[in-house]
């Protein structure tokens, strides 16, 4: 690791994958803070700087130093670890870094507390210990399984609702019992037919019997804090129903400007303070990601006067961070769910939900939604307050400056032209219309020849 890598990293605050450590005067620290890397998604660890100010220390003995963390990590890690170990120069010193990759043959403990108490997971900038649920998923993910693909054996295939699974499937195509089966909403199990967890949560004509918190929470709040509510109601239908329903919800509480149509058009539209876009594809992500092993609580969408939080119970699927996120990486935590959300057409491609809503908020000149981890939960903050103005990247400035020259083009050629996929394409030149950067030619959303031409302001 050459010191501008440790530039880069003394420039960052510690969190979910970077830890500061002045010495291994605690050697504790640095095992819990090892295993809760290795049970969520890797990190570094940098020995030699304090955390808090990030002022260099430096080492006496870099060399020693480095071998006390490998013996330490050797012995009282298990299952075994093996990080990269590496004595790094800086300046007039030297600093130990020591890099843990994310481990699926978890989970990992640290021996001295037990397998019970000695799990950790990173959570923001601290490592916490794994409650029995958490311990579970990470069993799970060694397993290459997930919460809802497990059996129900105390249940029976008449437990699922196929009448209400086949009313939302009718519009796309007919659904027949035998299509529970490849969709993985029954299994067999032992000999008997039983539906999945994830086909309970879905479609179990009893499900809020079983999972009493598998239902949407929605609030709306007077300014901008929790201090008085004024509207809120408990959305229990069918979870695909209550995405429309929570919409629903929004848009009856958000601030909604009308829109004129152009000149000689009767047309009028209403237009969302927050993109309704970015709406949908937040709360999809909630239920489609949502922990449904947790107990305790809903799933909450909080609407106040300058923003909307919606919060989904859970931490992100280890190996995952936020940054993986904001590059379209996804790994389903629920893949029964998920499934039935893609066939039904709430969902598009796998990963791209959180990128689309970026691109929504800031194509209508409003900040970037914030994605945290909080708690035991994952919070998407959707912003009304506009952002500073829009800078156009180098990408969309060239698509502009190009689509002026040629007099106009279609998605096709703009990703053949820029090199780009398709998809891409859309969502870049969606929000270049959105900003009134180019305008859209053509007599439909779905007219094939629709055409962009950069607009001459």
């Amino acid at each position: 690791m050459q010191s501008m890598d440790i530039n880069a990293f003394l420039a960052s605050p510690e969190g979910k994958t970077l830890e500061f450590k002045r010495d291994l005067s605690s050697p504790e620290g640095l095992v819990r803070t090892v295993v809760a890397f290795a049970n969520t998604a890797g990190g570094t660890i940098i020995v030699g700087v304090e955390d808090g100010t990030r002022r260099v220390r430096g080492l006496a003995d870099p060399v020693l130093v480095a071998e006390q963390a490998a013996n330490l990590i050797s012995t009282l890690v298990a299952p075994l670890v093996v990080p990269e170990i590496e004595v790094c120069p800086w300046r007039k010193t030297h600093l130990v870094t020591v890099v843990v990759h994310p481990a699926w043959t978890g989970p990992h403990h640290f021996t001295r507390l037990g397998p019970k108490e000695g799990v950790f997971v990173r959570v923001g900038a601290s490592n916490r210990i794994a409650d029995d649920p958490l311990i579970a998923q990470i069993e799970r993910l060694a397993r290459n399984e997930t919460f809802d693909e497990q059996p129900m054996p105390d249940c029976g295939a008449d437990d699922i609702d196929l009448g209400a699974a086949a009313e939302l499937f009718e519009p796309l195509r007919k659904l027949k019992r035998q299509d529970l089966f490849p969709l993985r909403m029954l299994i067999k199990h032992n000999g008997r037919t039983v539906p999945t967890i994830g086909g309970m949560l879905l479609f179990g004509k009893d499900r809020l019997h079983r999972f009493p918190d598998a239902y949407l929470k929605a609030g709306l709040f007077e300014g901008t804090d929790r201090h008085r509510i004024l509207d809120s109601v408990d959305i229990k239908s069918l979870l695909p129903i209550a995405v429309d329903e929570a919409l629903a919800f929004v848009r009856k509480q958000i601030r909604q400007e009308l829109v004129i149509g152009k000149s000689g058009s009767a047309r009028h539209t209403a237009k969302w303070s927050i993109p309704e876009a970015a709406v949908r594809e937040a709360i999809v992500n909630a239920v489609v990601h949502a922990d449904y092993a947790q107990r305790g609580g809903p799933i909450r969408i909080a609407v106040f006067a300058d923003r909307i939080e919606i919060d989904s119970p859970g931490l992100l699927v280890p190996g995952l961070t936020i940054d993986d996120l904001w590059r379209g990486v996804s790994k389903l935590r629920n893949r029964v769910v998920g499934r039935i959300f893609h066939e039904l057409e709430f969902m598009e491609e796998w990963g791209s939900g959180i990128r689309r809503m970026r691109t929504e908020c800031e194509g209508a000149g409003l900040a970037t939604p914030i994605l945290e981890e909080i708690g035991t939960h994952f919070r998407v903050t959707l912003s009304s307050r506009p952002a500073a103005a829009p800078v156009l990247s180098e990408l969309d400035s060239n698509i502009i400056r190009w689509l002026a020259k040629v007099g106009g083009a279609s998605t096709g050629q703009v990703a053949n032209q820029f090199g780009i996929s398709v998809r891409s394409a859309r969502l870049r030149l969606a929000a270049l219309s959105a900003r009134g950067a180019v305008a859209e030619i053509g007599s439909s959303a779905t007219d094939p020849r629709r055409r962009y031409v950069a607009v001459d302001r």
